[in-house]
């Protein structure tokens, strides 16, 4: 009898060990590199705390409420409960230039129309602007 159980047992645990697991990142049509390179901006600055309080101005006009922001890690997380929707966006220095990459996601989906982030840089590109000309 217990012959029988491990032979009928043991191969439905290997087996069962084969099952496919469903990569969201694998799931979109588009590759790493192309949702990478709409979620990221670069500007021409280097003062990373005033790109941090636009990415916050921002984030506060487009309806989020920021939940936390960590200057050293150039981190800013929000939440939009109009929309439903979680941002965080990660602010780097790189030389002379500020390098933005912001990363939404709907629920557990991350958003991967261009057409969202092209709205956030545009506005923080405006923002970014008003404040290095003292128009704000």
């Amino acid at each position: 009898m217990k012959f029988f159980l491990f032979c009928f047992l043991a191969p439905v645990a290997i087996f069962s060990g084969c099952a496919t697991v469903n990569n969201r990142a694998l799931d979109s049509s588009r590759s790493q590199v192309e949702i990478r390179n709409y979620q990221t901006r670069s500007f021409d600055t280097d003062d990373k705390d005033n790109v941090i309080r636009n990415v916050i101005a921002t984030m506060q006009d487009l309806n989020f409420i920021i939940e936390k922001v960590d200057k050293d890690l150039g981190t800013v997380s929000g939440f939009s409960f109009s929309s439903k929707t979680s941002l965080t966006v990660t602010v780097r220095i790189h030389g002379k230039q500020t390098i933005v990459r912001a990363n939404a996601s709907k629920g557990n989906n991350a958003i991967t129309k261009p057409q969202a982030y092209q709205n956030f840089f545009n506005a923080l590109a405006q923002s970014l602007f008003l404040t290095a000309n003292e128009i704000l």
